[in-house]
């Protein structure tokens, strides 16, 4: 190889190194510091991030720039992979504090439950109460020997018609109308007997010894 062509091969060689140098500079961006810039500012600017400024000017301050100083602020998809990585992370987070809500939802609850807890004890109790109140009239229908003397009683008074009348006196019974309180039904004529024997006797088989004894009751 003679020199001239010896010189052909150093500048061809010397012109693949400088296209190679400017491939490789190809993809980078440059911004070149103003006054009153800031580091953040201009990666905000550029739609990357501080951290990726700092990596590729290998700043050892990031809140130390200088006028006209120029910053690469891009270079080989480096800010559009930073910006692909900050889209991800607000989804990333919202995933992560999604669960959160959770104890929040379930201690809102929890009020509505013992309430509704406390109501379903407290219709229980006026239930109860209810019961225990209508249930304060003595109930003669578990003894035979009691329902025989009330049988017994009414049979002596009225002939056990509910409308018998005898001057202030009314009904199966025989009650005053006092008592009654002007409701003449079954029902309350039933239950007015049984409040007046407890009241004076105790039992039916009580007031039915009195009636012996006595003519009435």
């Amino acid at each position: 190889m003679n020199f001239k062509q010896t010189l052909l091969s150093v500048a061809a060689a010397s012109g693949l190194f400088l296209f190679g140098s400017k491939a490789a500079n190809a993809d980078q961006v440059t911004y070149t510091v103003k006054s009153g810039d800031t580091v953040s500012q201009i990666a905000k600017d550029h739609n990357t991030t501080v951290k990726s400024i700092e990596k590729l000017n290998n700043l050892k301050n990031v809140n130390l720039i200088f006028v006209d100083q120029k910053l690469i602020v891009e270079e080989n998809g480096e800010a559009a992979n930073t910006a692909v990585a900050q889209a991800a992370q607000p989804a990333t987070t919202a995933v992560a504090q999604a669960p959160a809500q959770q104890p929040v939802q379930q201690a809102q609850a929890a009020p509505a439950q013992q309430a509704s807890s406390a109501q379903t004890n407290y219709a229980a109790t006026q239930t109860q109460t209810q019961t225990q109140s209508t249930y304060s009239a003595p109930v003669t229908t578990g003894s035979s020997s009691e329902e025989a003397a009330k049988a017994w009683i009414a049979g002596r008074e009225s002939g056990g018609s509910y409308t018998a009348t005898n001057g202030n006196y009314y009904g199966k019974y025989q009650l005053s109308r006092a008592y009654l309180n002007g409701d003449y039904s079954a029902a309350n004529q039933e239950r007015v007997a049984n409040q007046y024997v407890q009241a004076r006797y105790g039992s039916w088989s009580a007031a039915k010894a009195h009636w012996l004894s006595n003519g009435w009751y």
